[in-house]
C-alpha cells in the first residue's frame, strides 16, 4: 500500500534545483527542464531514528515535500497527474556536500553523495484528501532550535503536476514510489551531536514533524577528499 511507502516503495525520485533561491545559494545553473536523481530506499529513516554522518563527509540538510505515488503510470499527463497521487509526506534529503563538489567537477554520478544509509528521513504518510493545496505548504527545518530553512511550496519552479509528467515520461512511476520535489533556500551543514526538528505546515499549523539526532557513523566508507 502507498501508505507504507517507506517499506514497500521501489524508488525515491528526487528533484534538484527546483527553487530559485536555492539554485542561487549554491551557484548552480537553472535547469531548462526538471532535473532529477535517484536515492535508494535503504536511505529511509522512520520513527525519528538518528541520521549518521559518514567519516570525512560534510553533510548538508535539504527539507522537502514528498509526493507518494498511489497508482502506477507511464507517460502521465500533467492534467492527470493528481490522479496518481496517494498522499504526501515531510522528508529530508541529506547530501554529502564535499563529495558532491568533487564528483560534479569530474562529471561523475551522485549516487554515493545522496545514497548513504539514513540520508532520507520521512514523516508520516498524509492522505491526499487532507492536503488542501500541495502548492501552498510551508517547509521548515531547525538545527538545535535555530531556523535554517523556511519556505513555501508555491516557490517551486516546476509544479508537482509537471514533475510527474516529466519523470513518468522517462521511467514508470509505481505505487509507493516517493517523489521529492526540491528544497527551498537555507541548506547547510549538520554535525554529530546536533538535534534536528523539521515541519510541514498547512494554514499556519504543523501537520507533520520530524525530529532526530545526528550521530557519527562507526566504520563504513571514509571520504578522503579526492
Amino acid at each position: 500500500m502507498a501508505s507504507r511507502f517507506a517499506s514497500t516503495g521501489k524508488k525515491i525520485v528526487a528533484i534538484g534545483r527546483n527553487y530559485a533561491a536555492h539554485i542561487k545559494e549554491l551557484n548552480n545553473t537553472t535547469p531548462t527542464e526538471p532535473f532529477f536523481f535517484l536515492k535508494p530506499t535503504s536511505s529511509y529513516v522512520v520513527n525519528d531514528g538518528p541520521v549518521e554522518v559518514p567519516r570525512g563527509v560534510d553533510v548538508h540538510h535539504e527539507v522537502e515535500l514528498g509526493v507518494v505515488i498511489g497508482k502506477k503510470g507511464r507517460d502521465i499527463s500533467a492534467a492527470k497527474a493528481y490522479e496518481h497521487i496517494a498522499g504526501y509526506c515531510l522528508a529530508i534529503d541529506y547530501t554529502a556536500r564535499n563529495m558532491q563538489e568533487v564528483v560534479k567537477k569530474k562529471g561523475l554520478p551522485w549516487s554515493a553523495v545522496k545514497g548513504f544509509d539514513t540520508f532520507c528521513p520521512v514523516g508520516d504518510f498524509i492522505p491526499a484528501s487532507e492536503i488542501k493545496d500541495p502548492q501552498d505548504l510551508e517547509l521548515w527545518y531547525k538545527v538545535n532550535g535555530e531556523t535554517k530553512q523556511d519556505g513555501n511550496t508555491n516557490l517551486m519552479l516546476y509544479k508537482i503536476d509537471a514533475l510527474i509528467e516529466h519523470c513518468s515520461s522517462i521511467m514508470t512511476l509505481e505505487e509507493g514510489d516517493l517523489l521529492l520535489t526540491g528544497t527551498p533556500s537555507g541548506v547547510g551543514p549538520v554535525k554529530a551531536g546536533d538535534k534536528v526538528t523539521a515541519g510541514l505546515r498547512q494554514g499556519g499549523k504543523d501537520i507533520s514533524n520530524i525530529k532526530h539526532d545526528v550521530i557519527p557513523r562507526e566504520g563504513g566508507y571514509f571520504f578522503q577528499g579526492k
